[in-house]
């Protein structure tokens, strides 16, 4: 349980901001996919992620962030979040490519994630890329006035696992507002029924990670890229939602 005084629901001019840095996030994302091909090293994916905010006056999330090197995150294949980019690395035909990616406006965050296929990928890898996107749709449907944050959970543990895949549970969604990571943590595996009763002004970053094996993980010695501990293939996607009285509106898009 989630005590509501560490909750900070935000103000109709919080959303406000909060929604141009979405904005921001979702076409520097769309930029990057398209950017995401065999050849291009993930080095270059984290400069063109800085030209774009610069372009647009917002400022990076992660850059700094306990340290973190990139202003993108970049994980391949096994890597299930937090990859360094690295001019060492270059993407390969049928890489899958984690982009994880946030900015601030006005002192208010927004934070997404996306992964695509470079260049022709396997059959079963599209199926992962398929299903944990649809799983986030599934949480999204969730959030409601009067609902509960377990009713999230569930929703997209059950899809993602009536597939045949697994959720990650080391790392999980999370408040977001005038910080990137803020209370409540939002589990992808949960008890429908349960947990914090959703109010309008919450708004949540919800991020399935979803594995094509099993969900344990491990972080390598950069300390910071989280791979599957079973070299199994990764996916992971991410909405910034805030809930209206009129019911949730996604900010990321």
């Amino acid at each position: 349980m989630f005590s509501t005084k560490t909750i900070e629901l935000k103000s109709l001019k919080e959303i406000g901001l909060m929604r141009e840095a979405g904005a921001i996030v979702a076409a520097t994302l769309k930029v990057l996919s398209q950017a995401a091909v065999p050849g291009v090293t993930t080095a270059e994916l984290d400069r063109i992620s800085r030209e774009e905010l610069k372009k647009r006056g917002a400022k990076p999330a992660f850059l700094g962030y306990h340290g973190f090197p990139a202003a993108l995150c970049v994980s391949l294949n096994s890597e299930v979040v937090h990859g360094i980019p690295s001019e060492k690395r270059a993407i390969k035909d049928g890489d899958l490519v984690s982009l994880d990616f946030g900015c601030i406006v006005g002192g208010l965050y927004g934070d997404a994630a996306v992964t695509v296929g470079a260049g022709k990928i396997s059959a079963s890898a599209q199926r992962l890329l398929d299903v944990t996107r649809e799983s986030l749709a599934k949480g999204i449907e969730q959030i409601r006035v009067g609902g509960r944050l377990g009713d999230v959970s569930s929703a997209v543990q059950t899809y993602v696992e009536k597939n045949g895949f697994s959720v990650v549970r080391d790392f999980v969604g999370h408040g977001i507002g005038r910080a990137l990571h803020e209370d409540p943590p939002v589990p992808n595996y949960g008890k429908a029924g349960t947990g914090l009763r959703l109010s309008p002004g919450l708004v949540l970053a919800i991020e399935p990670m979803v594995n094509a094996g099993g969900c344990e993980v491990e972080t390598r010695d950069d300390g910071w890229t989280a791979v599957t501990k079973d070299g199994s293939l990764s996916a992971h996607f991410e909405h910034t939602i805030a809930l209206m009285e009129t019911g949730a509106e996604i900010l990321t898009i």
